[in-house]
């Protein structure tokens, strides 16, 4: 490798050279013309017209003999102390300083300011050394610097914006490095492509997904650094055994039963507070599902009660409040457990899923007046949850039982019924099940108390099984989607509940993150003001709302 400037004399036969500068020359008098003491040439180095070597020295020279007129080479072998991990100020007598040369010293870090002093750096090498961190601001200040060299340390990245205030680079070299190509090092693809310096070849030790290939032929986009989380927003004073968001008119709001209160507890969002605020109740006992449900600009509120018979409230938008317009079959609706609504060919449905000995679970259909039974599918059968999907563009609905398989029923245009089509075989005791799709693929969660949940895949003729998941415990594995991320969120009575993203590679849910919610029950998505909201019902502990957070692991 050649170096700028004058020739350099006098150091063949060194094994190491470390240091090389140029400084300006000491004038040998004094202003009133009295002549002084010359400096020697400084302990440890020895000294030409060019040139100074020195071996073992603890700090930089700071004087020359008056022969080492500019340009003057110094080269430092096993340097004693590292500056370079102490604040700047090793250089401050050395302004002049046009080029410095650092190798085979042992040093493994450059400090914040480390040339602090050195205005008018141009070349700077710092090459067979064992640097493997840099402070971002290590090279402040540098802004004649034209040539950087970091060749051949165990650099694996750098501090983002490192070059920034470096406008005057042409050349930027860092082969021989073990760069790791991740999100760490994207802004170093960026700043590439939008610089005028350029950069020798050089090679990705990592990651696999880039492992081997040249950091000059990526691209920013080669790069996919945005991930997300559930981060804590706010914490609600009751418990809640169920959650439903829902769009009436322009504004967004949710509703919490609350067994124990006996009420379904409808909340707004405050746009000047930022958070979820009491919009209004509905007086109720034991309830189960305050599930909501919009026909022609009529909200109306499905109340699913253990006691006292299931009922159906509308709101009454001229008086603000919510009436009651019906009662549900008490005869057929005795222990609901789950509600859920669906429209089929523009007419509206909702079905309630009967949990007792003496109850079947039931349809329900809109005349245009009120709700009436349209078809009883099964009694007997202690149901604990019902999905409405469609499969193959048909709807359909799966029935989860404490007595039997999961049940897949699917609709008879001709006879406007749903007609029983297959179960899910050996797949007892599925407390619930729940749907999503990847690609437009579909695919089932279906979760268990005692066992393993489980989710499955729908390959044109049957369920099959993709992905177990230990769930002592569970009582829902709920997937939801926001924007790109698809996840699945496993409660537990008993542990953590455990968040799971979908990866698009392995074909499968991978642990993504933890969150800290007693007896989690249910949870529900809400986007407000371009902000998306995690809710979740607690039956033994607070109501919590989490907040969907996207992180740029470049910055």
């Amino acid at each position: 490798m050649g170096y700028p400037g004058r020739a350099v004399r006098g150091w063949r036969g060194w094994k190491g050279w470390t240091l090389l500068v140029w400084v300006a020359a000491v004038s040998p008098l004094l202003a009133d013309g009295r002549r002084v003491r010359q400096p020697r040439c400084p302990s440890g180095c020895i000294c030409t017209k060019d040139n100074a070597l020195c071996e073992n020295v603890r700090s930089v020279p700071h004087t020359f003999p008056p022969d080492n007129i500019v340009p003057c080479n110094l080269f430092l072998i096993n340097y004693v102390l590292d500056f370079m991990k102490s604040p700047g100020g090793s250089f401050v007598h050395t302004p002049a300083l046009q080029l410095l040369l650092f190798t085979a010293n042992s040093f493994d870090l450059i400090d914040e300011d480390a040339f602090l002093g050195l205005p008018h750096l141009e070349y700077l090498f710092i090459e067979n050394n064992k640097i493997a961190s840099i402070s971002p601001f290590a090279f402040r200040g540098l802004k004649a610097l034209i040539h950087l060299s970091l060749a051949y340390n165990n650099l694996e990245t750098l501090p983002k914006d490192v070059f920034k205030g470096m406008d005057a680079l042409t050349k930027v070299d860092l082969r021989g490095n073990n760069l790791i190509c991740d999100c760490k090092l994207k802004w170093l693809v960026e700043w590439m492509h939008h610089t005028n310096a350029t950069l020798d070849e050089i090679y990705c030790s990592g990651p696999p997904i880039h492992q081997g290939k040249k950091i000059n032929d990526l691209l920013p986009h080669s790069f996919d650094c945005i991930t997300a989380e559930f981060a804590s927003y706010q914490s609600l004073k009751f418990e809640s055994i169920s959650v439903e968001a829902f769009t009436f008119g322009k504004d967004q709001y949710v509703v919490f039963p609350q067994p124990f209160a006996g009420t379904c507890s409808f909340l707004e969002w405050d746009h000047v507070e930022m958070t979820f605020r009491t919009y209004d109740t509905i007086e109720s006992t034991s309830t189960v599902v305050c599930k909501p449900m919009v026909i022609n600009n009529h909200l109306f509120i499905i109340v699913a009660q253990l006691f006292g018979g299931s009922h159906i409230y509308k709101r009454d938008t001229s008086a603000n409040k919510f009436i009651k317009i019906q009662d549900i079959d008490i005869l057929k609706i005795r222990k609901p457990n789950d509600v859920e609504t669906f429209v089929i060919d523009g007419e509206s449905f909702f079905v309630i899923a009967d949990s007792s000995k003496a109850g079947s679970t039931t349809v329900y259909k809109w005349n245009g007046n009120g709700f009436y039974s349209h078809q009883s599918l099964h009694p007997w059968y202690r149901d604990t949850d019902v999905e409405y999907l469609e499969i193959s563009n048909k709807p359909h609905l799966i029935l989860s039982s404490s007595s039997q398989r999961p049940v897949v029923y699917q609709w008879n245009r001709n006879q406007k019924q749903f007609d029983r089509r297959t179960d899910i075989p050996d797949m007892e005791d599925v407390f619930s099940v729940k749907h999503f799709r990847v690609q437009g693929e579909l695919f089932i969660c279906l979760t268990r108390f005692i066992g393993d949940s489980k989710v499955m895949r729908w390959d044109g003729a049957l369920f099959k099984e993709v992905q177990t998941f230990p769930s002592r415990g569970s009582m829902v594995f709920q997937p939801v989607s926001v924007g790109k991320w698809q996840y699945a969120i496993l409660g537990s009575d008993y542990s953590l509940t455990q968040v799971y993203l979908w990866d698009t590679k392995r074909g499968q849910l991978v642990p993504s993150q933890e969150l800290n919610i007693q007896a989690p029950r249910a949870f529900s998505l809400v986007s407000i003001d371009g902000r998306v909201f995690l809710l979740a019902s607690s039956f033994k502990g607070k109501t919590q709302i989490y907040e969907h957070l996207m992180i740029d692991l470049s910055n």
